[in-house]
């Protein structure tokens, strides 16, 4: 039960003053909180033995709002630091989960879905958080304080009552450890299924139009309901757990009342006690409710905690498949980029995508690569920006094998524009100075001219303050590629890819970009993917890959006389006018 601060010792190592302070802050609190029930014993034992003076009893008074102002204050310092801690924890665990997705490869985001993810960045942080929180408190009440309530009934008042009316704790020690571990397990097993239900609604939310096209409303509902049943149901599993706490520990306090009570009364007839020592021994019995109900919390919120926290190690602890070397190789710029009899293949799966592709680009230079859907083309890419390991044969840039060179060092050489592009939720301005931060509007108005976008921006209701909403939808296919292209022009990289970047667009725009593209990198590296064989006829290489394969290679005049793929692509996608895809 107690491995989850174990399992925090690095950070309360690091806030070992702050965790310190607050312990002892409430400790001093607990010890003050002792003392008025002794003053109300006293004072009624002073009434009944009729020695109860003006002067004691004001003195008294005056004690007892003393204590009041110095519990108060000591208890604001304990709150407010040992709270703030568990903020300071919830925020660092929140940090580090951010920057480890960052790190993250896709193999990753392949295993775990966005909707568990999310659901491990919240719910589970809270429940670490609480732990950090509420959790050690809890620890202090339930033992220290605990303690400190006995000692003062036995030492001050009697052993043998105090004795007596702590009977029914074994008991509880032994039912609450069984609660504990069957709430360990529920608990897991209710956040997994809160996962998945954040997975199904995020699905459901991006394929919002795709289920009303296909009138898919009704089926969508009845399979979301029954996804959040199986959460209910898991999480009513926790509650049932859960709700026995309380009354179980309520039988238990009652048991010690009892006796206590009881007891208490026998000895007071028997001249034991007082009748000042009884009242005093029964405010500290009741006292002694909350420890007794804090041993249960306690429980509950380690066993939360540490299946929480075990969710997030085991994503913490994922190791990215794509790692760097301990000392890199630093290359001023690139020169060229060479693939070595390069040969992939995706984890899990049997067939390479890519078999012995070999070519060279030098700086300035164009590369087409073009193919049928599924020719590798995509695949080629991911592996020149190091998504994934696994690589046989040497991709080099500047003669140096990429595994030699900073990952940082490499991404910020290249401006890459997916086929899928990602538009994040704000203005157009700011989507496109994610390429350059402090970009400015003269900048941006001058890269939305290469990328042919300046007419459409004029139509938008607040220009580049419009904000393109959830990943763009308040924009076009084409109005998306064509921000998505101002980004990566903007960053005016060494090395720009655009994987078949140009599709939603129309030939004339599609020329246009193009035409500007050439003016403005004569001395740098543009790789360009496309089905439409328009958008690389100008490049200096073209290679056609096939299954994995370059099967034809060369310039547009070489690839037309050789009669092949290309050249029966290109003839057909003239005579149409449309993308043929082979």
């Amino acid at each position: 039960m107690f491995r989850v601060f174990k399992k925090l010792n690095w950070f309360f190592r690091y806030y070992w003053k702050r965790y310190v302070f607050a312990i002892i802050s409430l400790i001093i609190a607990s010890a003050i909180g002792l003392i008025p029930p002794k003053i109300a014993g006293y004072t009624i034992d002073q009434i009944q033995f009729e020695t109860l003076t003006l002067q004691l009893l004001t003195a008294i008074i005056i004690g007892y709002v003393l204590l009041i102002i110095i519990h108060y204050s000591i208890s604001f310092l304990w709150d407010y630091t040992l709270f703030s801690g568990a903020v300071i924890l919830e925020k660092w665990m929140r940090s580090k989960l951010m920057q480890h997705f960052l790190s993250m490869t896709p193999i990753f985001f392949s295993k775990y879905r966005t909707g568990d993810l999310m659901a491990r960045s919240t719910n589970d942080l809270k429940a670490i958080s609480l732990t950090a929180g509420f959790g050690v408190l809890t620890l202090v009440d339930s033992s220290i304080f605990m303690l400190m309530i006995i000692a003062m009934m036995g030492f001050t008042i009697s052993w043998k009552l105090t004795l007596a009316a702590l009977i029914p704790l074994p008991i509880m020690a032994i039912v609450m450890n069984k609660y504990g571990a069957a709430i360990h397990k529920r608990f897991s097993t209710a956040q997994a299924a809160f996962g998945e239900m954040n997975n199904e609604v995020l699905e459901s939310i991006k394929g919002v139009r795709v289920i009303r096209a296909f009138v898919q409303e009704k089926y969508d509902a009845k399979r979301f309901e029954q996804r959040t049943k199986d959460v209910y149901d898991k999480n009513i599993a926790v509650a049932k757990i859960d709700a026995l706490f309380e009354p179980t520990m309520k039988i238990l306090v009652g048991l010690s009342y009892t006796i206590g009570l009881g007891y208490g009364a026998l000895l007071v007839f028997e001249n034991v006690l007082t009748l000042g020592d009884l009242v005093t021994f029964n405010v500290y019995l009741g006292m002694l409710i909350w420890p007794m109900f804090a041993v249960g919390e306690l429980i509950n919120v380690l066993q939360r905690g540490n299946a929480s926290l075990d969710r997030i190690n085991h994503i913490l602890h994922y190791q990215a498949d794509v790692t760097e070397s301990d000392v890199p190789v630093h290359v001023e710029k690139v020169t060229s980029i060479t693939f070595d009899h390069v040969s992939f293949a995706y984890p899990n799966t049997d067939k390479n995508q890519l078999e012995q592709v070999s070519f060279q680009i030098k700086q300035g230079e164009t590369l087409g690569v073009v193919g049928k859907t599924g020719a590798g083309k995509t695949t080629l890419f991911k592996l020149l920006l190091r998504q994934y390991s696994g690589v046989k044969g040497e991709i080099r840039i500047s003669d140096v094998n990429v595994s030699d060179l900073s990952l940082n060092t490499i991404r910020s050489w290249i401006g890459y524009v997916p086929q899928d592009q990602m538009m994040f939720s704000k203005t157009i301005r700011e989507n496109i100075q994610f390429g350059k931060e402090d970009a400015t509007d003269e900048e941006i108005f001058r890269v939305m001219e290469l990328a042919h976008f300046l007419n459409d921006i004029k139509q938008l209701p607040n220009g580049l303050d419009t904000q393109v909403g959830e990943s763009g939808v308040t924009l076009s296919g084409g109005q998306k590629q064509r921000v998505a292209l101002a980004r990566a022009f903007i960053k005016c990289p060494e090395l720009l890819i655009l994987d078949d970047s140009l599709s939603a667009v129309d030939g004339n725009t599609e020329a246009n970009i193009l035409e500007h593209l050439r003016a403005e990198r004569q001395n740098k590296t543009t790789i360009i993917a496309a089905h439409r064989l328009s958008a690389v006829t100008h490049a200096d290489h073209i290679i056609v890959l096939h299954e994995g394969q370059i099967v034809e290679r060369g310039t547009h005049d070489e690839l037309m006389q050789l009669q092949g793929w290309y050249y029966t692509q290109y003839v057909q996608q003239q005579l149409h006018g449309v993308e043929v895809t082979g």
